[in-house]
C-alpha cells in the first residue's frame, strides 16, 4: 500500500514538473488574431501575453471605432490563448495523474 503512496507521489510530483516546462514552453507559443478585415492584428502568446499589436492608419480616424476593434480582437486573442494553454496543460496533467476511481470524466 506505501510502495502505491510513495509511486502516486512520484508520478505527482513529476506531472507537476511536466505542468511547470509546458507553461514555460507556451510562453514561445505565439498566436495571431486579426479583425475581419485584417485593419488589426494582435500577437499574444499562449500565456496570454500580447506580444505586439498592429493597426491600419484607418483606424487611427476614428478613436471609437479603435476601441471598438482593440476590444474586439484583443478578447478574440485572449480567448484563442486561453483555449491553447487550457489544452495543453490539461493535456499533461491528464496523462500524468494516476487513475483514481470518480476522477475521469
Amino acid at each position: 500500500m506505501f510502495g502505491d503512496m510513495m509511486g502516486m507521489m512520484n508520478k505527482i510530483k513529476d506531472t507537476q514538473a511536466k505542468v511547470e516546462e509546458t507553461k514555460k514552453r507556451l510562453d514561445t507559443v505565439t498566436l495571431l488574431e486579426k479583425s475581419n478585415d485584417e485593419l488589426l492584428k494582435v500577437k499574444i502568446t499562449a500565456n496570454r501575453e500580447i506580444k505586439s499589436i498592429e493597426m491600419d492608419d484607418e483606424l487611427l480616424q476614428d478613436k471609437e471605432q479603435l476601441e471598438d476593434y482593440l476590444i474586439l480582437t484583443l478578447n478574440k486573442a485572449i480567448k484563442k490563448a486561453g483555449d491553447v494553454n487550457e489544452a495543453e496543460i490539461s493535456a499533461v496533467a491528464k496523462d500524468g495523474l494516476p487513475d483514481i476511481p470518480g476522477l475521469t470524466s
